[in-house]
């Protein structure tokens, strides 16, 4: 389907195809925000932990505090959070709390949006369909009072013109659709990279705070 094509197929659709132009850009707009944002904070979280477990492993919890203290991360304010409650009470539970109240900061704002480009796909589909159904009425409307013998013909080409809305209205909710589909398996994947990182930073901080303990002990 060529340039012109596509453009008579869209002024034939009549006003309804405007509306659902509008949705279509407005999702992909959403969309693609979202997905630039998702890639963004799923690279740096993989940097700065590569960067930071080793040193949690170690034990160097002044290091990784001072790191993460200076850094916007979604991994950095989940562990500044664990290592502020872990100077303060070093009893695991408290710690992992500390980070699970982290991590509800910071899902809502990784799921920010992302349910937009759903409805407005349902919405461009709804519009599409009404843009049939109100073309339809203009058509019989016109058929009525039409000249006996044009009527097929006439009856044929208003259709035709009223179905343009639900194929535009699909043609602009599948990729958003597929869109939505792709945003919230990006999600899920950061959000379970930073449950993984948390598990593992809690086990780092809980192995090696017991380590010191029994050394303490042994002292004694």
């Amino acid at each position: 389907m060529g340039i012109n094509s596509l453009i008579q197929f869209f002024h034939k659709g009549g006003i309804f195809m405007y509306p659902i132009l509008f949705v279509f850009l407005t999702g992909m707009g959403i969309a693609l925000e979202r997905w630039f944002h998702l890639i963004r904070v799923r690279n740096i979280n993989r940097k700065k932990w590569n960067t930071l477990y080793p040193l949690l492993t170690k034990g160097q919890f002044e290091k990784v505090k001072a790191a993460v203290n200076n850094d916007n991360s979604t991994i950095s304010q989940m562990l500044s959070m664990g290592l502020a409650r872990h100077s303060a009470v070093r009893r695991r539970e408290d710690v992992e709390i500390a980070m699970e109240e982290s991590m509800m900061e910071i899902i809502p704002r990784l799921e920010k949006r992302t349910s937009y480009v759903a409805l407005l796909s349902n919405i461009a589909t709804l519009l599409g369909l009404l843009g049939t159904i109100m073309g339809l009425i203009e058509a019989f409307t016109a058929v009525a009072n039409a000249n006996p013998a044009e009527k097929a013909d006439l009856l044929s080409a208003s259709i035709s013109v009223a179905m343009n809305t639900t194929a535009f209205g699909l043609m602009a909710a599948i990729p958003l659709l597929l869109l939505h589909a792709k945003l919230t398996s990006t999600t899920g994947q950061v959000i379970d990279s930073l449950e993984m990182a948390s598990v593992k930073a809690l086990n780092s901080i809980s192995s090696f705070s017991k380590y010191q303990s029994s050394e303490r002990s042994d002292e004694i």
